[in-house]
C-alpha cells in the first residue's frame, strides 16, 4: 500500500474500522515480531562473523614484527580468506537449502570459531597461509546463508531495508572490534609468555562457537515450524511469500521459469552481479585489511588509539546505509542506489593517497569509503533474490558471492605486492579504487532496469 493511497483513503478507513480488520497494521505487526525475533541474533552472529575476519587488519601492527613477515605476505594471507569462501560457498548454501539454518549455522560457526583461536598459533607464512584458507572454509556459506535465510521471511520490497539491519552489524563489529582488539593487544602483551595478538585471536574466537550453539536452540528454519507465530499470521506470511515466488517462477521469458541450480548456473546475470561483487569485494578488503596501516601512517603509533579511530568512519556509515536502503526501497529502485555508493567509494581510495598525513582528512576519506561500501552492500544484494526463481536463489546467490570472493583474494594481494615494492600504500588504493569504479558502471550497463523485475510502484 502506497503512502498516497493510504492518506486519500484514510476517511474511509475511519468510517469503516469497526467493521472490517486493519489487514496492512496485521501483516506490519507480523513482520516486526519476525523482525524482533530472528534479526537481533543474527546481527550478533555477523558482528562476531566480521570480527573474526577482519581482525587481522589491526593484529599486523604487532605480528608483522614479531613473526618477521613481510607486507607481500600479509596481504597474501589476508587474501587467502577468500579461497577458501571461493570453494565451499555454493556447497554450503546447497546445504542450508536441504538442511536448513540451524544444523547450517551451527556447523559454521563452530568451525570457524576453532580455527580463529587456532591463529595464536600461526608462526611461519606457510602456516599463516593453511589458517587462513581454513578460516575462509569454515566461514564460507554464512553470508550467502545469512541472505538466503531473509529471503524465507520476507518478500523482496522489504528486503532492502531488512538487509540493511543485518549489514548494520559490519559497521558496528569495527566500532567494537578494532578498539577492543586493540586494547586486548595492548594490556595482554606478554601475560603468561603470549603476545597481545596471541590473546586476540583466542579471546575473539571463542563467542563464536557458544553462538554457534545459541543459534542452533533458537532460530527455526522457515516461517512454517515458527511456533510464535499464530495461524493467521502463518497463513498471512505465507500467502505474500507463495505470490511471490509464483511471480518469480513464471517469468519464463528471462529463463527462470524452471529454476534450480542449472537455471542458476546458466543465467548471464548472475555473472554480471558476481563480478560487480568481485569489485565489492575489492572496496570491503581494502577497508578492512588496510584502514589501520592509513590511520598509522598518519602518525599514530598505539594500537589502541588506531583501533579507536578505525571506529569513527563506521558510525557514518550506518547513517548512510540505513537512508540508501530505505530510499531505495520507497521508491522500488536497485541499480542507482548500488552503482552510486560504490563510485563515491572508489573516488575517495583515489583521492585517499594525498591525504595520508593528515589525520583529519585521512579519516574523512576512510568514513566516505565505508559509507559508499555499506550503502552499496545493502541495496545490491537484493538484486540476485529478486530475479532468481526461488529454486534457483541457494546456488545463484552463493556463484555471486563466489565469483565476488575473488575480489577478497585479488585486492589485499595486489595492495601487499605494491606496498611491498613501492613502500607505501598510494599505488595499491589507487589500482583499488579503479576496480571498484567499474564495478559501479557494470552494474548499470550490465544489469539494465529493464531486465529486473517490478517489485512495485511508487512509494512505500
Amino acid at each position: 500500500m502506497t503512502s498516497s493511497t493510504t492518506t486519500a483513503s484514510q476517511p474511509f478507513a475511519a468510517a469503516a474500522h469497526a467493521a472490517v480488520p486493519d489487514i496492512q497494521g496485521v501483516e506490519e505487526a507480523t513482520y516486526r515480531k519476525i523482525a524482533w525475533r530472528i534479526l537481533p541474533l543474527l546481527f550478533v552472529c555477523y558482528i562476531i562473523n566480521y570480527i573474526d575476519r577482519a581482525n587481522i587488519g589491526i593484529a599486523q601492527i604487532q605480528f608483522k614484527a614479531d613473526l618477521h613477515f613481510s607486507d607481500l605476505v600479509y596481504g597474501i594471507g589476508a587474501g587467502l580468506f577468500f579461497v577458501g569462501f571461493l570453494l565451499f560457498e555454493v556447497p554450503s548454501n546447497l546445504m542450508l537449502a536441504r538442511m536448513g539454518a540451524r544444523k547450517t549455522l551451527l556447523r559454521i560457526m563452530t568451525l570457524w570459531g576453532a580455527v580463529s583461536c587456532a591463529m595464536m598459533f600461526v608462526r611461519t607464512p606457510m602456516e599463516f597461509y593453511v589458517a587462513r584458507m581454513l578460516l575462509g572454509a569454515a566461514e564460507a556459506g554464512f553470508f550467502p546463508g545469512l541472505i538466503l535465510y531473509l529471503s524465507y521471511w520476507f518478500p523482496a520490497e522489504r528486503r532492502a531495508r531488512v538487509t540493511a539491519l543485518s549489514f548494520v552489524a559490519i559497521p558496528i563489529a569495527t566500532m567494537i572490534g578494532a578498539p577492543t582488539s586493540g586494547w586486548i593487544m595492548r594490556q595482554f602483551h606478554e601475560v603468561h609468555g603470549l603476545a597481545g595478538w596471541q590473546w586476540m585471536f583466542l579471546l575473539e574466537g571463542l563467542p563464536a562457537i557458544v553462538l554457534g550453539v545459541v543459534v542452533f536452540f533458537s532460530l527455526e528454519d522457515r516461517p512454517e515450524s515458527a511456533k510464535w507465530l499464530t495461524a493467521d499470521e502463518k497463513a498471512r506470511l505465507t500467502q505474500a511469500l507463495s505470490v511471490e515466488r509464483a511471480q518469480k517462477a513464471g517469468k519464463t521469458a528471462h529463463g527462470h521459469g524452471k529454476g534450480g541450480t542449472l537455471a542458476a548456473l546458466g543465467d548471464w546475470r548472475v555473472y554480471v552481479a558476481g563480478l560487480v561483487s568481485f569489485c565489492a569485494y575489492v572496496l570491503a578488503s581494502t577497508i578492512a585489511f588496510f584502514a589501520p596501516v592509513v590511520i598509522q601512517a598518519t602518525g599514530v603509533r598505539d594500537t589502541f588509539h588506531v583501533g579507536l579511530l578505525s571506529a569513527l568512519p563506521p558510525v557514518v556509515g550506518i547513517v548512510a546505509m540505513l537512508i540508501v536502503s530505505r530510499h531505495s526501497d520507497r521508491h522500488r529502485e536497485r541499480r542507482w542506489h548500488a552503482a552510486l555508493p560504490l563510485m563515491c567509494a572508489a573516488i575517495s581510495l583515489m583521492v585517499m593517497p594525498y591525504m595520508s598525513h593528515n589525520l583529519v582528512l585521512a579519516v574523512l576519506l576512510l568514513a566516505i569509503a565505508t559509507a559508499g561500501h555499506l550503502s552499496s552492500l545493502s541495496v545490491f544484494w537484493t538484486i540476485p533474490s529478486t530475479y532468481l526463481a526461488p529454486a534457483s536463489a541457494a546456488a545463484g546467490i552463493a556463484v555471486v558471492s563466489s565469483i565476488g570472493a575473488l575480489g577478497g583474494l585479488v585486492g589485499p594481494s595486489v595492495i601487499g605486492y605494491i606496498k611491498s615494492v613501492t613502500g607505501n600504500l598510494a599505488l595499491g588504493l589507487q589500482v583499488a579504487g579503479c576496480i571498484v569504479l567499474f564495478g559501479g558502471f557494470l552494474l548499470l550497463i550490465g544489469i539494465p532496469a529493464r531486465l529486473l523485475p517490478k517489485t512495485g510502484a511508487g512509494r512505500a
